[in-house]
Order: structure tokens, then C-alpha cells, then sequence
């Protein structure tokens, strides 16, 4: 795991140095261990390994100090986070070949042991224990169709020098970053925004982006935009080819929709093999030469995950949890404490306060990128700060169960339209009652208003209805509310599937992951997730929707398959939501008033034209009177105010 750079000159240009440098320097967070750096002439194909002030001793031996006396039109630089294979062996810029092929890899190939047999039977000899090697061996035999053989999370940038190219990637489901600026002259990219806007290029606000985040309550958007016009996103399961001047970007993989409701398995075959799934893709992640902890909620995904990894070290487990006492659903240290009990792990929690958010949520911003759409995401920061404190470097974490077994309440939906749609009324009959029974939120009427709209409507278009019901825009710009979900696919399959398809591969995940990695990595942790192995999730996908949601339970065969690991007090719970934290409905209107207040009396914040200043007071006033309905909406305008506070101003 690390953080990686690079500057590509297509004009040849040489490339300036010092910004690579700044690049790199700017996320030692996400590696600290170690540095390197790869200066490139591609046209007369001189190589130049470098290093920096904090590479290792025995890289600094070896290789030249990074200056600006080399014309190199191509720029590689890495930070290293160790994981695997700790010498110094495993530092990068990597090559095979007497240099033919060498990389920047963020990431972890967790059947880096079985594809190294795999390349050994083929004729290929390793001279490293690392899966940093494995992609460049891969690549050698296999070419870019390399990447469907992996197993695992990854961005990287590798350079063929034989045939002039450089290869980026990005891994299926978008578990690690990657960030580009691309004007037809140079191509930038990163681990991190931040080191892209350390160059000399336009760094005007996307404001479209932001009208649409704002809408949606979240800033990533089922697109390749960031918040600044020139600074782009490359998709999950696509890759970037440079060559002769060009560059194009093109998938490599998609879910196998051909696939999708198309077991013939019974309900007991498929949970034994939902779950050997599972228990193989949590051992794949434990492989580590570092300690592996794991983050635990005291749901169903985290506990499953921590019964299944203490039975794959020698060491004590270690936990580490995040609690709230402002009300009972905020705090779970009573089924947290009944897991660590269980498996006899060692506990660590962490409560942030609100005093300490004030101080600290500029730096999460501006580890994030882009504003932090809630509290939530921040309590996470807190728990990777106190994994790391406590000497683990790796931390397992349970995002993807309910993007692919039907975890979230919309998902009902499309399962009982999709029963009226398939002409299973019987079913139906059954099922839907016990249904409304147990989600008595909302009245019957508007329960079948919304099923009725499900089945008539497609998915995208009932996703652009949502955007245009949204609250109130707080912004003083406008933009089309029907190309917010542009991406959003109308699958020639059932609607559940269809659904949880647009979950995994456009929306939720994706937010999801962003999180995931810029708590982590603000910490210099590796975090991992079972739950999005690809194998686990193709056959979730090929199960019929039957067994994903029953009567009022969602994530069904997940319940079933794990009933055997988790605890069944856990498994039995009825009353848990999505993680809690209190910054939108308790901080705002207490410790962080005079916070919040300060801000929206800033010169800064009055002079920013792209706010409805008059709405936004409006809507503050009936927030502070206890009207909850916009407490989101303005945790959300704090959190863009201090992004731009951070990165603009």
C-alpha cells in the first residue's frame, strides 16, 4: 500500500523536478516507510533511478539523488507503506528486465502467491517476495488482459519501455484511487488531488459537480469529475494507455449481467458456497507481514469478519470500534463487547468529541479532497487514528455486503416489483404483508405509490425524480437535474439486480470507498474489504433475488450463510442502522454552533457568489428552532465552505 506520481510530457518537455518531488512529499501519509523516484528520456530511452531524503539507506546506495540535471520528459514517484516482503526489495519504482518494464503500484494482489506459481510454471523467475513484482510478470506474459487475474485492489502506472507506453489502472470497483489532469500536451496524475494542483495547471471550481453533490447529499458523482474543471477521475475497471502521443482510455471489466439470476443452485448449496466464499477472501487479506486488525461495529458484516479472521493468526485480534453516547443507537459497545468477548480479541474505542472535530476537520478536508459530506465519515477517521496508534497497520472493514445482497431499504422495492413483475403473485401474496408489517415507517398508501412507481419506471428514471424532489438549492447556480445520473444503467434484467448493479458500479460504493481510503491512508493504514472480493461478489450477483430479500429481511442468503460465524444475538438484531455520529443533529445546534456561526459570518463565506446566502440563513434559523429537515444540508454547506477555505482560497 502507497501512494504514487507521475509527469508525462507529450510535448518532451523536460520534466521540472521539483514538482515531483512536491507530488510525492505532499502524501507521506499514505507512505512513509520509504520514497523513490523513475526519470525517463523516452527518446533516446535513458533511465534514471532516483532517490529522495526519505528513501531507505540501502536505496540511497544504489541509486542517484533526485535533480533537475537529467531531461527526462516522464516522471514516476512513489511512497512506500510496507506490507509485504519489508526489505528493501520491495522499494519502487520497481523494474524486471534490466528495466524493460517498471511500476508504481498502490494496492495489494491478495493472489499474488498463486499467480507467482502460476508465472514460475510459465518460465518466469522472481527476485522479490512482493505483489508489486507479480503485476509486472503478469503484464509481461498476459499484457494488459493481465488485470482480470487479479484479485485484489489497485491503481498503478507502468512503463513499457519497449513499446513506449504507459499503463494506468484502476482495479474493478474502485477500492484505490486515481486522479489525472490530461490536456493533450501533459498528462498528470496522482494518489491524491492535492499533488495534481501542485502544478502549473487551471484550477477552476467545477461548480456543476458541486450543485449536483449538494443535491444528492454526497460529492461523488457516478462520473470520471472531480471539483475542479481540469482534474478528472479514472473509472474503476478502466485503464489508460499513452502511446505515441495519444492517450485512450478503455473498461476491462464490467459485472457479467449475462450472469446475473442465473444460478441453478438450491438455497442451502448457495449458502455454503456464499459463505466459503466469503471465509477465503477475509484469509486472502490476512496475508501480511504487518499485524492485521480489523474495524468492528457490532453488526452482522464486522463481527463476521472478525469471527473468521482470528482464526487466521497466532496473535491476539485486535478491534477498534467508535461510540457515541447522545442517544442508544449511537452507541454499541454492548454488542461490540459481546463479539471481542466471544473471539476473545483485544478491544480499542474511540469516542471523538466535538471540540476535537473543530480543530481537526480542516485536516480531514483537506485529506479528503473534497468537503466530508457528514459525520459519519469522520468517526471513521477516528478509527483508523487509534488502529494505527495501537501498532496495526492493516484493518479489514465490512464495505460491499449491501450493495450485493440488498441491504438498503430502496432494494425492497425493486425485489416486490420485480415478484408483481415476474407473475409472482403467490409469493407476493406472502411475502409483501409481513413486509409492511415490519417497516411500519410511512403509511401503507405511500409504500405502494412508491412500489407502483418502481415497477412502471425505469432505474435511471426513477433515480432523476429522486434529484428533482431533493431539498431546496442552496446554491446560487442552477444546473439540469436529469444528467445528474447520467450513468446509471437500464439493465435488461430483474429490477432488483438492476438496482444493486447501479449500487456497486455508479453510486453508493463509490462514496463508500472514497471514505475508506483517505481515513485509512490519512493514517498511513491499509484497509481491506472482504465483502467487495470480486468472486464473492459475481455470485451474489447469479443468485435470484429470492435469495437476497424474504418477507421484511434484507441481505437474506448474507444472514443465512453467516449465521454459523456471528453470534446469534448479532445475528438477531432488529434494531441496527447504518453507523450514527452526531455532528448533523447534535454538534451543530451545540459545541459547534459558535464553529459553524463563525463560518457563515465570514467575509470569505458572504463574498462566495456561488451561495444562496438568504435560503441558507433561512434554512439555519429553522435548524436551530429544531427542525431537522435541513440539518444535513447545512452540515454539508459547512463542509464546502471549509474545502474551499482550504483549497481555493
Amino acid at each position: 500500500m502507497c501512494g504514487i506520481c507521475g509527469i508525462y510530457n507529450l510535448n518532451k518537455k523536460p520534466v521540472e523536478v521539483d514538482k515531483l518531488n512536491k507530488m510525492a512529499k505532499l502524501i507521506r501519509h499514505r507512505g512513509p516507510d520509504d520514497e523513490g523516484f523513475l526519470l525517463v528520456n523516452t527518446t533516446n530511452k535513458v533511465i534514471r533511478h532516483c532517490h529522495e531524503a526519505d528513501s531507505i539507506p540501502e536505496i540511497k546506495a544504489q541509486t542517484q539523488f533526485l535533480h533537475n540535471d537529467f531531461q527526462a520528459d516522464l516522471g514516476l514517484g512513489f511512497r512506500r507503506l510496507s506490507i509485504l516482503d519489508l526489505s528493501p526489495k520491495g522499494h519502487q519504482p520497481m523494474s524486471i528486465d534490466d528495466g524493460k518494464y517498471w511500476i508504481v503500484f498502490n494496492g495489494e494482489i491478495y493472489n499474488y502467491i498463486e499467480l507467482r506459481q502460476e508465472l514460475k510454471q510459465l518460465g518466469h523467475t522472481f527476485d522479490t517476495a512482493t505483489d508489486t513484482e507479480v503485476i509486472l510478470m503478469a503484464y509481461k506474459q498476459w499484457g494488459t488482459a493481465c488485470l482480470n487475474r487479479f484479485n485484489g485492489m489497485w491503481s498503478f502506472a507502468l512503463w513499457d519501455s519497449t513499446n513506449q507506453m504507459l499503463f494506468c489502472a484502476r482495479d474493478r470497483f474502485g477500492v484505490k484511487p486515481f486522479n489525472y489532469y490530461y490536456d493533450g500536451n501533459q498528462f498528470i496524475f496522482g494518489s491524491e488531488i492535492k499533488q495534481i494542483l501542485a502544478n502549473d495547471i487551471e484550477k477552476t471550481v467545477n461548480e456543476e459537480v458541486i450543485y449536483k453533490s449538494l443535491k444528492i447529499g454526497s460529492y461523488l458523482i457516478n462520473s470520471d469529475s472531480s471539483y475542479f474543471n481540469t482534474i478528472k477521475i479514472l473509472p474503476h475497471s478502466h485503464f489508460i494507455i499513452i502511446k505515441e502521443g495519444k492517450m485512450k482510455i478503455e473498461r476491462y471489466y464490467d459485472l457479467p449481467t449475462h450472469n446475473f439470476a442465473s444460478s441453478s443452485l438450491n438455497f442451502e448449496d448457495s449458502c455454503n458456497e456464499y459463505r466459503n466464499l466469503f471465509v477465503d477472501a477475509v484469509k486472502l487479506r490476512m496475508r501480511s507481514d504487518v499485524e492485521v486488525g480489523s474495524a468492528l461495529s457490532g453488526g452482522l458484516d464486522s463481527s463476521a469478519i472478525v469471527a473468521t479472521a482470528v482464526g487466521c493468526t497466532d496473535k491476539q485480534f485486535k478491534t477498534f470500534s467508535s461510540y457515541y453516547t447522545h442517544a442508544p443507537q449511537y452507541d454499541e459497545r454492548k454488542w461490540i463487547q459481546l463479539v471481542t468477548d466471544t473471539f476473545q480479541t483485544k478491544p480499542y474505542f474511540v469516542s471523538a468529541s466535538a471540540e476535537t472535530v473543530m480543530q481537526e476537520l480542516s485536516d480531514i478536508t483537506w485529506h479528503h479532497d473534497f468537503p466530508v459530506p457528514g459525520s459519519s465519515p469522520i468517526s471513521q477517521n477516528y478509527v483508523m487514528k487509534i488502529a494505527r496508534e495501537n501498532g496495526v497497520t492493516v484493518l479489514l472493514d465490512g464495505q460491499g455486503s449491501d450493495e450485493i445482497t440488498g441491504g438498503y431499504h430502496h432494494a425492497f422495492y425493486r425485489y416486490y416489483a420485480y415478484l408483481l413483475k415476474s407473475g409472482k403473485l403467490l409469493r407476493f401474496a406472502k411475502e409483501y404483508p409481513d413486509y409492511l408489517k415490519y417497516n411500519p415507517k410511512g403509511s401503507t398508501v405511500a409504500k405502494l405509490i412508491k412500489l407502483a412507481a418502481v415497477l412502471f419506471f425505469s432505474e435511471s428514471s426513477l433515480y432523476k425524480q429522486e434529484a428533482k424532489r431533493n431539498l431546496q438549492n442552496p446554491l446560487s447556480v442552477s444546473f439540469d437535474d436529469t444528467s445528474i445520473f447520467d450513468n446509471i444503467k437500464d439493465l435488461k434484467t430483474d429490477k432488483l439486480s438492476n438496482f444493486l448493479y447501479n449500487q456497486m458500479m455508479s453510486t453508493s460504493i463509490q462514496t463508500l470507498l472514497h471514505f475508506e481510503d483517505r481515513n485509512s491512508m490519512a493514517h498511513s493504514i491499509e484497509s481491506r474489504v472482504p465483502f467487495l472480493d470480486y468472486r464473492l461478489v459475481e455470485f451474489a450477483f447469479s443468485l435470484p433475488p429470492e435469495y437476497k430479500i424474504h418477507k421484511h429481511l434484507g441481505k437474506y442468503i448474507h444472514r443465512e450463510a453467516l449465521k454459523s460465524i456471528v453470534p446469534s444475538a448479532i445475528m438477531d438484531r432488529n434494531d441496527k442502522v447504518g453507523f450514527l455520529a452526531p455532528g448533523e443533529h447534535f454538534w451543530l445546534r451545540n459545541e459547534m454552533k459558535p464553529f459553524i456561526e463563525n463560518i457563515f459570518e465570514s467575509n470569505n463565506f458572504k463574498n462566495r457568489s456561488i451561495y444562496n446566502h438568504q435560503l441558507i440563513r433561512a434554512k439555519y434559523r429553522e435548524y436551530q428552532n429544531g427542525n431537522g429537515t435541513y440539518a444535513n444540508m447545512i452540515w454539508q454547506i459547512m463542509a464546502l465552505e471549509i474545502w474551499f477555505n482550504r483549497f481555493v482560497d
